[in-house]
């Protein structure tokens, strides 16, 4: 049974050896876990994230192909890949049965930060529920919010908040940065749907991409419970998979 709720609300301020034993959410719902969870539920076999764009362009040169190349450099697709970091590319047409190689600006990073914790998934609006279900049967709970370029984000920390507001019992611990995002979701818990695609878009992800014309991902990102996937970040083989 769950009893203990940490969030960190950048992998900067996460002590990785406090992971031993836990089980760990990555979160960047603007756009690397809303991707990853939208890939997998098309069928696609993996995902593969990675730091650097030359360390994806070599894992790809020696994987079989079939191969997709995807990801983003400050939120502009990479010159030579062949989709970027919006959920509503990958679909089952264009990566189903597919090996995907991932790189994006802060999400796979914030993956790193992780690699001593007990288990490893992805979490965003697209399976709430599903990561809430799970979590409610672990012991220890860290979700760790990847931020923007070393800043806090607000739609991060409103799902951190989300996944607290759900999980929260009278003997549950948790840390502050746990009860600031459960604080933080409260004004947007019992509001209609639109109103938490219009908190993602005034986020700093959000106007981000509203600068470089990606609105429609927000709206996507903002689409609650649309699968019951729970991808899993093989920390061995580092590789993602339903």
């Amino acid at each position: 049974m769950l009893n203990r709720i940490n969030t960190h609300l950048l992998p900067q301020l996460l002590d990785p050896q406090t992971l031993g034993g836990s089980t760990v959410v990555v979160i960047d719902v603007l756009r690397a876990s809303t991707t990853i969870i939208s890939a997998l539920a098309a069928g696609a076999s993996s995902v593969r994230p990675c730091r650097e764009v030359s360390e994806a362009l070599r894992i790809a040169d020696q994987l079989e192909p079939p191969v997709v190349l995807g990801g983003e450099r400050n939120g502009v697709p990479i010159t030579g890949f062949h989709l970027g970091n919006s959920p509503s590319e990958y679909t089952r047409e264009v990566v189903g049965g597919r090996n995907i190689v991932f790189t994006t600006t802060n999400g796979t990073l914030a993956m790193e930060s992780c690699r001593i914790a007990d288990r490893v998934l992805v979490g965003a609006f697209a399976n709430q529920s599903a990561i809430v279900e799970f979590l409610a049967t672990q012991t220890q709970v860290d979700l760790v919010c990847a931020g923007t370029h070393g800043e806090v984000t607000r739609e991060d920390v409103l799902f951190a908040g989300a996944v607290v507001a759900r999980l929260s019992r009278s003997k549950t611990i948790m840390n502050d940065a746990s009860r600031l995002a459960w604080h933080a979701w409260s004004h947007l818990e019992s509001a209609p749907p639109e109103m938490l695609t219009q908190a993602l878009a005034d986020s700093q992800g959000g106007r981000n991409l509203v600068k470089i014309g990606h609105v429609a991902d927000i709206a996507y990102a903002a689409q609650v419970d649309t699968t019951n996937l729970l991808p899993e970040l093989d920390v061995r083989n580092w590789q993602i998979h339903r």
